[in-house]
Parts: C-alpha cells; structure tokens; sequence
C-alpha cells in the first residue's frame, strides 16, 4: 500500500478557474502545490507557489492521454493526502487517479454555474469526499453537496 503524504493537490485550468482555486485555498495552513496548464499569466500567478504544468487536452482528442500520463507521473511523485478541484476537464485525470489511489477529493463547482451543473461537475459529484457548490440553486441538482457561498 502507498503511503500518501500531508500535501494538498489543488488542479485546476488556468484562468477563473485558477482564480477560484487560489480563494478556496487562501486561508489553509497545509502544504500544497498547484497543477494547471501554461497561460502567459499563469507564472507570474504561481510565481509563489509549487507548480507543475500539464497539457491542456482540450484542443486535440490525442493530448488526453498525454494529460493522464502527466497526472500519474506527478501523483505518483507527490502522492498527496487531498486533491482539491474547481475545475474544468484538464483536471479530470488527477482527480480520478488520486481517488483511485486513496486521496480525499474535494471539488469546488465553477462559481458561473449559477443554474445548471458543468460537465466536469457532474462527473466529479459521483467521486468527491466533499462537493461544494457556490449557488444554492444548484442543489438540486446536486442533493448531498455542501452550500458554501460564493468565493468572490
């Protein structure tokens, strides 16, 4: 059996999703890093933080295996405890792969979902130790998750 380490994964695309990731986390005290994909912004955002950079594989059907290879590279390197996601598809291998292997996943639903539930979402839901959503219209969709407010 692996031994997972106290680290925080936190996976997610770049941009409002990295922006929502960032508030989720702000005030936790626990060792993390962040998994994403490279925008011109991304490393001056990250510029503080442990960062590791994946492909994006929405912009081709081949880059998806690539993007799971990539996340079981650094989950196996990492081996973290808890894997936090707000989001989009980029993060769907990390989070599968972790819960796989023991991690407590915790997923944020993107804050511009205010009516109905995202893709990754709904995959996520099914998989996640904690679901939290930011708008409380989306419970009903999503019956056990927690409401927790919008981050912004």
């Amino acid at each position: 059996m692996m031994k997972l380490k106290d680290k925080l994964c936190v996976v997610c695309s770049a941009g409002g999703h990295l922006t929502e990731a960032f508030l989720s986390v702000e005030h936790v005290e626990y060792p993390r890093y962040f998994i994403t994909y490279q925008l011109p912004h991304t490393d001056e955002t990250l510029v503080k933080e442990e960062f590791y950079y994946i492909t994006n594989p929405h912009t081709h059907i081949y880059k998806y295996p690539i993007n799971f290879f990539q996340s079981l590279k650094l989950f196996f390197e990492k081996r973290p405890r808890f894997i936090l996601s707000t989001g989009s598809g980029m993060a769907i291998a990390t989070c599968l792969i972790g819960k796989l292997f023991g991690s407590k996943l915790i997923y944020v639903e993107t804050g511009c979902r205010i009516t109905t539930p995202s893709m990754t979402g709904r995959l996520m839901y099914h998989f996640s130790d904690l679901f939290i959503v930011q708008w409380e219209s989306l419970l009903k969709f999503y019956p056990k998750a927690t409401y927790g407010g919008l981050l912004f």
